[in-house]
């Protein structure tokens, strides 16, 4: 089921009713009512994948309850928690990769290889919910938090239905406590949370969503393109999955607040960082501080000598390229933000931009913060043609083509006053707190601006797509 669709519009409002006025006397009964409620979102794409996600909260819910039940074996069973949720990612996201890689090798040496490839779509949501259920038996081991006794809890935690299919990845210190207490209705939360749907809606359905075709357009047809268009397309693009992905992330964070819950921040105005370490301090933060702890972290981080703390960067940036997609254009990604995120680490310059706001209290950056935005927005650019372009071989033919036609007036130039422009003010203007976005006080223009932007909404609907990081 889409945030961005009909049924969605319909569903909510039934679970919401459900969850607040039928079942609000017992803590046992919402939850049962969330868990049913995420498996029917979740279930509306394939019930078959349904199974697969059930079956992997079971196994992760056992082997946490042996973790920490079991002292001489908890290491055992942690171990097997992470080799059943990397195998069930390896046969469904990465076994035809490496299946036809190995084709490749064998073939290069003159010999023959007929893989047997699996043809099914890839399950939406694979990937967060295996990361939700490794973290959780990840800190039992640790001994973070203890086992939970209830399943419906624990499935809630990995399933709850804001967050399923794209995030944020949630650790389960954070959640599950909020699970496992009662939950009142708040006013004030409710409004945050419809202003962080209603917002989150512009955000893909309004910009997004605009800007897919054009994307789709130049990237496709890119060597009939002046490399000023092209130069556009690219820009396009980084504005497109911004508004996609963060759009995802404001109405899953407004949707658990109609609920109660608070959901980890995933994006903090990215595009306004100052250097590239500032950037991944701020875009997909769930995943990157996932990372930093269940991987980085273990491997030594910084701490070590320089040769190993090279090393680690590059296992963390490849990795992260590589959990985007099975292809060689997302582990060259990684690769590019590794060579832009070390030089920083190595002179000790990393931790220079870690002030939450940018420019706070001023209405326009210095000429050092506007200098140090406009280099790190050029950078994660460039790097957005890996990530977008079908191939490798795509990604560099796409950059080759840029020096042909640079000077030449661009086609498809309207969209930028359009929706890029608007879109990258109005972030400005909202930098302040990314949870609560603030509207004017006077009654009559705040609510001008909510039927506004709602017909802008519904205007735009013809052109919806699904979400970018439902792929991965």
């Amino acid at each position: 089921m889409l945030f961005n669709s009909l049924e969605f519009f319909v569903f909510l409002p039934i679970v919401f009713f459900l969850y607040w006025f039928v079942f609000n006397k017992s803590l046992n009964w919402q939850n049962l009512l969330i868990l049913l409620a995420s498996y029917v979102f979740y279930g509306w794409w394939d019930w078959r994948f349904l199974c697969l996600l059930v079956f992997s909260t079971l196994l992760d819910y056992s082997f946490g309850y042996w973790v920490g039940t079991s002292k001489n074996r908890s290491k055992l069973f942690l171990v097997l928690s992470i080799l059943n949720n990397l195998l069930v990612l390896g046969i469904f996201k990465y076994y035809n990769f490496f299946a036809t890689e190995a084709q490749h090798l064998l073939h290069s040496v003159g010999l023959s290889m007929s893989p047997y490839l699996i043809k099914v779509a890839l399950p939406v949501g694979i990937s967060f919910y295996t990361f939700h259920g490794m973290s959780y038996v990840f800190d039992i081991y640790r001994g973070k938090i203890r086992p939970v006794k209830s399943f419906v809890d624990y499935a809630v935690f990995v399933s709850f239905f804001p967050l399923l299919v794209a995030g944020p990845i949630e650790r389960a210190s954070h959640l599950l406590p909020q699970v496992q207490k009662p939950r009142v209705f708040s006013y004030s939360q409710g409004v945050q949370g419809l202003r962080l749907i209603l917002w989150g809606l512009v955000k893909k359905v309004v910009i997004a969503d605009s800007l897919a075709p054009v994307v789709d357009e130049i990237f496709k047809n890119y060597t009939t393109y002046s490399g000023s268009t092209l130069v556009l397309g690219a820009l396009y693009f980084s504005i497109q999955i911004y508004g996609d992905f963060s759009g995802y992330s404001d109405i899953a964070i407004g949707t658990a607040k109609l609920f109660g819950f608070e959901l980890f921040s995933n994006f903090r105005f990215p595009y306004f960082s100052r250097d590239i370490a500032e950037f991944w301090r701020r875009w997909h933060i769930s995943l990157t501080s996932w990372f930093r702890d269940y991987l980085y972290i273990p491997l030594g981080g910084s701490r070590a000598n320089k040769l190993k703390t090279v090393r680690n960067v590059f296992i963390i940036f490849l990795v992260s390229g590589f959990w985007h997609g099975a292809s060689w254009n997302f582990i060259a990604w990684g690769a590019i933000h590794a060579a832009g995120f070390l030089p920083l680490l190595l002179l000790k310059k990393n931790r220079e931009n870690v002030s939450d706001v940018v420019a706070p209290g001023r209405p326009f950056p210095s000429y050092k913060e506007l200098t140090g935005i406009l280099l790190t927005f050029a950078f994660v650019t460039f790097a957005w043609v890996f990530f977008r372009a079908e191939t490798l071989e795509k990604a560099v033919s796409y950059l080759a083509h840029i020096g042909r036609g640079l000077l030449t007036p661009p086609t498809l130039s309207s969209f930028l006053l359009i929706y890029v422009l608007p879109f990258i003010l109005a972030d400005w203007t909202f930098r302040d707190n990314e949870r609560n976005i603030r509207f004017p006080s006077n009654s009559v223009l705040r609510y001008l601006i909510y039927i506004t932007l709602t017909f802008t909404i519904v205007y735009h609907m013809g052109n919806n797509t699904r979400f970018i990081y439902f792929q991965f």
